[in-house]
């Protein structure tokens, strides 16, 4: 079974975003796949789309239960009844091509995005990852148990999610890039030229800001000296 999972909780995404990848791997994806979503506000979510409660993580306080951390929780044993192989998939990047090649890529392997502003030092990227079911239960377990020695020693999850899973499998390069760094024109081109889809791509991840709906607009909503100028093929792919 080929599953697809993704997380959202709190209000900074609303179920249009679930809404729309749902129906960006449909489009994407051949065959039959279990689309789960783990949140804490299944409202609005169509249907076709599993909504199931994020697995609580044993930890000793909300700090090390939030942002990027509560991924962890696809690891959970309250999820053992997923079982083959796993996507991965954060709730805000653009599928623009097949999907397939992430089934068939390096298969049983744990594969990640190679994080693109620390490439050749084994960092991934966790916004697109795939792993077998119910064989990385341990990375959940070490985290629970020493949550506080962890978030000293590593930056943020991705980090210690790619040390621990090692040795992983990066996607090659041309499948997932970043609109941020990849489309979006470098200095004052931007204020003229419209962000370009990279060639080879099939995912495009919109981390932090602009979001798709941004990029759509034309704007940038946190940092009015920054420009993107409105992007046309994001709207025909993010739908």
């Amino acid at each position: 079974m080929r599953n697809v999972i993704c997380m959202k909780w709190g209000t900074k995404y609303g179920p249009e975003y679930v809404n729309k990848l749902y129906a960006m791997v449909r489009r994407n994806l051949s065959g039959p796949v279990r689309f789960v979503c783990l949140t804490d506000d299944p409202s609005g979510v169509v249907e076709g789309v599993e909504c199931r409660p994020i697995p609580t993580l044993k930890v000793s306080s909300e700090k090390y239960d939030r942002a990027g951390w509560r991924k962890l929780a696809i690891f959970s044993p309250e999820l053992s009844d997923i079982e083959g192989t796993v996507l991965f998939l954060d709730v805000d990047l653009v599928i623009v091509d097949s999907i397939d090649p992430f089934f068939d890529h390096a298969p049983g392997e744990f594969c990640i995005i190679e994080n693109w502003t620390q490439r050749g030092r084994n960092v991934g990227n966790s916004s697109v990852f795939r792993y077998e079911a119910g064989r990385y239960g341990y990375i959940l377990e070490d985290y629970e148990r020493r949550h506080v020695e962890v978030v000293g020693r590593w930056d943020n999850e991705q980090m210690y999610l790619t040390a621990q899973a090692s040795p992983v499998r990066f996607w090659p390069e041309d499948w997932c890039k970043s609109f941020k760094h990849h489309s979006i024109p470098p200095g004052l081109n931007a204020w003229f030229r419209r962000p370009a889809k990279p060639e080879g791509v099939r995912i495009v991840v919109f981390h932090g800001n602009p979001k798709p709906s941004d990029a759509i607009a034309g704007r940038w909503p946190d940092k009015p000296f920054r420009r993107v100028k409105k992007t046309f093929w994001v709207d025909r792919h993010w739908r």
